[in-house]
């Protein structure tokens, strides 16, 4: 290591105060952070890209330093839905550090992962205060029944007013209106059910309407609407 003049010519003042790291709520623990060894915890984050032309949700699960565990959920961007695959290969088994400073391949995932990496180093995990953390495989919970990732997309317009076109529930088939013309609830379908019904066999339609429901007054409304056609 080498000193500039300035600093081999200074007398040696011993160094007081040295408290080290304060410490961070990890899995029911108190941990001083000193490596990235130190470090554990489930959370979820999101990033998006330069232009925010879409979104990334990631979701990690860390233990002792390194992602055991990877949720990529992309939205807005066809190009991200295929960075999302690759994302998902290079993520396991790294160190959060080394996750930090690789190209994940997409700006949304980059900036996901980003702020992710804040969360988990400060302490701010969801797993914060779970004794013992979570299991591996806790990432799939978020994506429910027929682990697909719940999604909502709604359009609008000024002239034409609402189409609710899949929410948590899955795929709406049908709106339902009342005599005023507002929405009171729909009719779906879990298209996550539908593909588990379909590989057990289940013919189509049948498979269909298996996975079929409703939410709110739809048996109330007094007209139905496909939001996609009407």
């Amino acid at each position: 290591m080498n000193y500039t003049s300035e600093v081999d010519n200074m007398c040696v003042v011993k160094k007081g105060a040295n408290h080290g790291p304060a410490p961070i709520p990890e899995e029911a623990k108190w941990v001083k952070a000193k490596e990235i060894k130190d470090i554990s915890g489930f959370t979820h984050g999101i990033g998006w890209c330069a232009p925010q032309q879409g979104a990334c949700k990631l979701t990690l699960n860390i233990k002792d330093g390194i992602i055991e565990e990877a949720l990529v959920e992309t939205l807005g961007c066809s190009g991200m839905t295929h960075s999302a695959a690759m994302a998902s290969e290079i993520l396991v088994g790294k160190t959060i550090l080394e996750a930090l400073n690789t190209d994940l391949v997409c700006d949304a995932i980059n900036t996901a992962m980003r702020e992710l990496f804040l969360q988990i180093v400060y302490g701010r995990s969801q797993s914060a205060f779970s004794e013992g953390g979570l299991s591996i495989g806790a990432g799939l919970e978020d994506l429910g029944k027929g682990t697909r990732s719940q999604v909502g997309t709604c359009y609008s317009t000024k002239l034409k007013g609402p189409r609710y076109l899949e929410l948590s529930e899955g795929y709406i088939t049908k709106i339902g209106l009342d005599k005023d013309n507002e929405i009171i609830g729909y009719e779906f379908v879990n298209l996550g059910k539908m593909m588990e019904n379909i590989k057990k066999g289940i013919e189509p339609l049948e498979a269909i309407k298996k996975a079929s429901g409703k939410y709110g007054r739809i048996d109330e409304a007094v007209k139905l609407v496909d939001p996609r056609e009407e």
